[in-house]
């Protein structure tokens, strides 16, 4: 239920932390706090340990990126949903936050709708996140290093193999090409790049059929595992 869904907004503009509030309670959600400083957004997401947080990224007192570190460092705050809303629109600016924990990022000025949209659909992949070890027909035991899809054993060659893991236990996530390299292919005896992950990706969509819908290109940014229809 919606109204049972705890956010918190930390936001140094008072018009636009009022217009973040509204918006909210207008959409069903009670439990609504704010805050209007970096260092008592911290504080706050530590003790209410919210649903989400709605982020700004220049803040007094810290800014959003390290507020974002880290609630993903701290076991009690780790799985909290990230939202940054920041006039920052830069490629740079959008991989930084994603890097630092965001599960997505939304620009000033933004249309109401489409943030409680994003809203809704962040907090709907928490709460159904992604059972271990496999996500609709897709079943992967990383001891045995095996793939089965809708029962049948897919070929994956084992860059291929940790990537669709990776995806799979962040569904839901943006993970850029420079996080899925250092998580799955630094050591791989080959030369890697960012280039490595495109084609790993391509592989992977070759040998997973319709279901590659579920991979997400992110332009200029990463990729992401999602719901579809199937």
């Amino acid at each position: 239920m919606e109204e049972l869904d705890r956010i918190l907004i930390v936001e140094d503009d008072a018009t636009i932390r009022t217009i973040l509030e509204m918006a909210l309670l207008g959409a069903g959600y009670r439990h609504v706090t704010c805050a209007s400083r970096g260092d008592e957004g911290l504080a706050e997401a530590r003790r209410l340990r919210p649903d989400l947080v709605l982020l700004d990224v220049m803040l007094p007192g810290l800014d959003g990126f390290t507020i974002a570190a880290r609630l993903r460092a701290d076991a009690a705050t780790a799985a909290t949903r990230i939202i940054m809303i920041t006039a920052r629109t830069e490629p740079e600016d959008i991989v930084r936050g994603l890097e630092a924990g965001a599960d997505d990022y939304v620009t000033k000025p933004f249309d109401r709708p489409v943030l409680l949209a994003r809203v809704r659909a962040v907090l709907r992949r928490g709460r159904g996140a992604a059972e271990p070890g496999g996500f609709e027909g897709l079943a992967l035991d990383e001891a045995a290093h095996t793939a089965r899809l809708d029962g049948a054993e897919l070929k994956l060659a084992p860059g291929e193999f940790r990537i669709l893991v990776l995806l799979v236990e962040n569904r839901g996530r943006v993970l850029t090409r420079a996080r899925i390299l250092d998580a799955v292919l630094r050591d791989s005896a080959q030369a890697v790049t960012e280039r490595t992950v495109d084609v790993q990706i391509a592989n992977l969509r070759r040998k997973l059929g319709a279901w590659a819908d579920h991979i997400e290109t992110i332009r200029g940014v990463g990729y992401r595992i999602r719901s579809v229809a199937r």
